[in-house]
């Protein structure tokens, strides 16, 4: 067997039935101790989000809550949105969308209990700066250095290949394919941005992130609100074939109702990681006063990854009808956007996936720094940045199926120590959860009441 057929049979291997089986599990096991938050405390966390906190200037940690939302939101609305949405409608039919929605609404939870924990069990290094994440929540909670230690070893490598060479390599084609720049251009340029914003730290991460994710996602999900307006009288139609597809199983890998379920809980992980241990390396660097407070704030990215972008790429391509006879992956996605809107929809796409690549690239290289820092020491930081940005234009010009495999088997390890760690500490996430929605229950009932007082 050749290695590209070993690295491929492993991948698939280990994004089967029970890794899946497990993310999705662990997901329901917690929404489940926690009462279902993420259903009720939703308007509350999009609203911490959102809204500048007093806690935002007085309380522990390098950037803002905020800022800690964009830089994740930055590493996990990536190609995946545009790409993996596309192959998991393509093989698994219309029905996948709903299964990648109930593996993002259970994955909230996830999302939650990582936050927390990574917040309560960071720590400072020398520089004064917060290192947080499942390898100290490992270490310092679970009392288990070793699965620390392999966490920060899969994430450390995985960053160079989900998060660094794959997407420059999705850029470089699409500029390619869409106003024939050739590929090492296109490669210099990522290499030269994305290094002055990554030698910067995660201060200058968080910066630029918080500028840049929500215009790009504001120009791709408008693109998609404006087809869906345009057809009006369609999308209810879709929306229920959706509904009735993803328990019918009418899909054309296989036409079988797994194959329905199965691409579309992996496509829904692989957007928005919940699970992998990846963003609460980011939400570890807010400053915040309590856990569960940025915890609510980083449940709301797996909504908006999700719930809100991929359901725009998803509804479009069931809408053009493209998806049985249309060309494959991200060419499905621009198919389906040119349908409606001729050039512009194809170009939207392409810019779309030019500005979700590059984010991912600069958040993935912080979780990548994390984890190295974590193993080698603060010293070995400025090394793993300029490997990370050198590895930026190696990506645009080479064909990367290996990496790519390689990447996504580094994905799934990453998520199995974490995993043990959201469930051998989630008695300490129910405990955190409580005692500071018994805080935010009284700020918000001041709240109400200096409103009153105001107001008289």
């Amino acid at each position: 067997m050749k290695l590209d057929d070993f690295i491929k049979s492993v991948s698939d291997f280990v994004w089967g039935p029970i890794t899946l089986a497990l993310i999705i599990g662990t997901g329901l096991f917690l929404t489940l101790r926690l009462g279902f938050l993420q259903f009720r405390s939703l308007p509350y966390a999009l609203k911490l989000a959102f809204s500048p906190s007093k806690q935002d200037n007085k309380s522990k940690g390098d950037i803002t809550h905020y800022q800690a939302l964009t830089t994740a939101m930055a590493a996990t609305i990536g190609t995946g949105n545009i790409v993996g949405v596309a192959t998991a409608v393509a093989l698994g039919g219309p029905g996948a969308i709903l299964w990648m929605w109930i593996s993002a609404l259970v994955g909230m939870a996830t999302k939650y209990a990582e936050a927390l924990l990574a917040v309560k069990y960071r720590v400072v290094n020398k520089k004064g700066e917060m290192s947080g994440g499942p390898m100290y929540y490992l270490e310092r909670g679970l009392k288990s250095k070793w699965l620390g230690v392999l966490f920060a070893i899969f994430a450390s490598i995985a960053a160079f290949g989900i998060g660094n060479m794959v997407q420059s390599n999705s850029v470089s084609e699409a500029v390619s394919r869409s106003f024939n720049i050739p590929e090492w251009v296109t490669g210099v340029t990522l290499t030269v941005l994305a290094g002055l914003v990554i030698l910067g730290g995660i201060k200058s991460i968080g910066k630029v992130t918080a500028f840049f994710v929500p215009i790009m996602a504001i120009i791709y999900v408008a693109g998609g609100l404006v087809i869906m307006v345009m057809n009006i009288d369609v999308v209810p139609g879709v929306i229920k074939l959706i509904f009735t597809d993803a328990f019918t199983g009418q899909a054309i890998g296989g036409g079988i109702l797994g194959t329905v379920i199965r691409y579309g809980v992996a496509r829904g992980v692989f957007s928005n990681e919940a699970g992998l241990g990846s963003a609460p390396i980011a939400a570890a660097a807010a400053k915040t006063d309590y856990p569960g407070r940025q915890a609510l704030v980083s449940m709301t990215q797996v909504f908006i990854d999700t719930i809100i972008v991929c359901s725009i790429t998803g509804i479009t391509i069931v809408m053009s009808g493209l998806a049985r006879t249309g060309p494959k992956g991200g060419d499905l996605t621009a198919a389906a956007f040119s349908h409606y809107l001729g050039d512009v929809g194809g170009l939207i796409v392409t810019i779309g996936i030019v500005l979700f690549a590059f984010s991912t690239l600069i958040g993935w290289s912080y979780y990548g720094e994390k984890s190295f820092s974590y193993l080698f020491g603060d010293k070995a930081v400025p090394y793993y940045r300029v490997v990370f940005v050198v590895a930026i234009m190696y990506g645009a010009v080479q064909k990367l199926e290996l990496v790519w495999n390689i990447s996504d088997i580094m994905n799934a390890l990453m998520a199995f120590p974490n995993l043990i760690g959201l469930l051998g500490l989630s008695g300490v996430v129910v405990h955190e959860t409580n005692k500071f929605l018994k805080i935010s229950s009284k700020e918000r009932a001041a709240e109400k009441k200096a409103k009153k007082a105001n107001a008289a």
